[in-house]
Parts: C-alpha cells; structure tokens; sequence
C-alpha cells in the first residue's frame, strides 16, 4: 500500500494539486514559508518544492501537513473535503470508547453535558465581539 501511494505521490498531476492546497492552506492562516517550514521541522526550501509540485512529502510529513492545518490527509491529496474531520485529542476519544460499556441513561447524562458546553462555547464566542466593541 505504502509503495502504490508514493507511486502515485509522484505523478505530476497529484503533486501540483496537492501544493496548491499546501499553499492555499498556509495563506489562509497567514503563515509564511518559513513559518510554516518551522512548525514542520524543516527547511522553508523544501517546502517550497512542495508548493511547487516539485516533491511530494513523505507520508509522514503529510500526516504532520493534515494536522498542522487541522484537515485530512485525503484533502490535501485530492481536494475532496468532508466535513468529517478526525478526532484529534486521543484522550477524548479514548473516553469516548470506554463510555461505550456504560449504561445508557449514563450516557445520556454525558451526551447533555457535553452539548452543554457546546453551547456554552458558542455563547462565549457570540458575546465576545460585543462586548469588546462597546
């Protein structure tokens, strides 16, 4: 599986595309080459390569582009976004499986709090901005 991939990272086609999401990604959280190069413990040079569709990234480099850019690796190589996103913090999703086994009117209980402080978060967001601005 590993070798078909590269395979395919190497076709022209998927690098150029997969470097214009790079670069589209990393302008819109308005970092630059070198910013960006920092956070992934490289040189901004090869990053650059990348944008250009010069290179492709090992597979582990794209898993740490997936994650610094809060995406998947399937959009960065094909431009089809989802709005499934994967769960990133194993300490929550660990608790999500273990909850699995518990009762569900216990399950319930969780499931009210945790939209409780969905809401929460989003009043917080909402009344922000107002109260900054006056």
């Amino acid at each position: 599986m590993e070798r078909e991939l590269t395979a395919i990272m190497l076709t022209s086609e998927i690098r150029k595309g997969l470097g214009l999401r790079i670069k589209e990604l990393r302008k819109q959280n308005k970092w630059t080459q070198k910013a960006l190069a920092a956070k992934l413990d490289m040189h901004f040079a090869q990053l650059n390569k990348y944008e250009c569709g010069l290179n492709s990234p090992p597979l582990e480099k794209l898993v740490e582009l997936a994650e610094v850019f809060n995406t998947t690796v399937d959009y960065l190589l094909t431009g089809n976004s989802s709005d499934e996103r994967p769960l990133h913090n194993l300490r929550l999703l660990e608790r999500f499986k273990e909850l699995e086994a518990v009762n569900a009117g216990d399950q319930e209980t969780v499931i009210s709090l945790i939209d409780a402080m969905i809401m929460k978060s989003k009043v917080e967001g909402a009344v922000k901005p107002l109260t900054k601005a006056g």
